[in-house]
């Protein structure tokens, strides 16, 4: 993360967290690419305790055996470390996702008492990499995914590496091997619907979804690819600021439900 943009919907993404969860919920937020005083001046204040955590780039050998020297290089992050909450209902939330209510899918997911119950986002479009074939192209995100208390996710993603022999080369293969280890538990997924995939792209979802959204490609400053002339990058800075000042008053309305 690194624009403006995803700074601010770092900080409207944990405030509407609260909104949602209260103080029944525990709070970390993981800083990978930029410096960790950095990202808590940016979040400003907040409505809750948050625990920061510096991601080490440190990548375990059951891992590194299975990254090509691109991926090594930019770091699987979103599995560093793979749980942090291993004794608990663990929600994973992108820093450009905002909810506002919570999805029926995970909803039922928190109040499941299966062990084997995870959780995932839906997306408009297969996009797993390598593991497409495997998941049998179902469009899934872990832009949103959650793990029960007890679920061994580490030991199961170093089984899938070893089952299919797969090299990761990309971030969407790394989608691809969480939602390959998730689709073989009881899984909920949140639809997009719910939350939409969220850019102005003619792929992806034009508005706000139910319950919150997901403005995918909002962290770079730039991006290397144009749209009717414009760079993508400024197109997708001027939907987040369409959307901006209602996502700043729902952020602020309050916690609304209590688990």
């Amino acid at each position: 993360m690194s624009s403006d943009a995803g700074y601010e919907a770092l900080r409207l993404s944990i405030r509407s967290a609260w909104n949602l969860f209260g103080g029944c919920a525990r709070y970390t937020v993981c800083v990978n690419t930029i410096p960790l005083k950095s990202a808590k001046e940016w979040a400003q204040e907040l409505p809750c305790d948050v625990n920061w955590i510096e991601v080490r780039r440190v990548i375990p050998a059951w891992l590194r055996a299975h990254l090509s020297p691109e991926m090594a290089e930019g770091v699987a992050w979103k599995l560093l470390p793979v749980r942090l909450f291993p004794d608990l209902h663990e929600l994973s939330l992108d820093n450009d996702v905002i909810l506002w209510a919570i999805p029926g899918a995970m909803r039922e997911w928190l109040l499941s008492d299966d062990p084997d119950a995870c959780l995932m986002a839906g997306d408009v479009q297969p996009a797993l990499g390598q593991f497409g074939a495997t998941c049998n192209y179902r469009s899934l995100n872990s832009g949103i995914r959650g793990l029960p208390p007890g679920f061994e996710m580490e030991e199961r993603l170093q089984g899938m590496l070893l089952e299919t022999g797969i090299t990761l080369q990309s971030e969407l293969d790394e989608q691809g091997l969480q939602a390959a280890v998730l689709l073989q538990t009881r899984l909920y997924v949140v639809s997009t619907e719910d939350v939409s995939i969220c850019s102005p792209f003619p792929n992806h979802q034009h508005t706000l979804g139910t319950c919150g959204a997901h403005f995918v490609g909002l962290n770079p400053k730039r991006l290397p690819w144009k749209l009717n002339g414009r760079g993508a990058h400024e197109l997708i800075r001027a939907r987040w600021q369409q959307y901006a000042p209602e996502l700043a008053r729902l952020s602020h309305s309050g916690p609304v439900a209590i688990f």
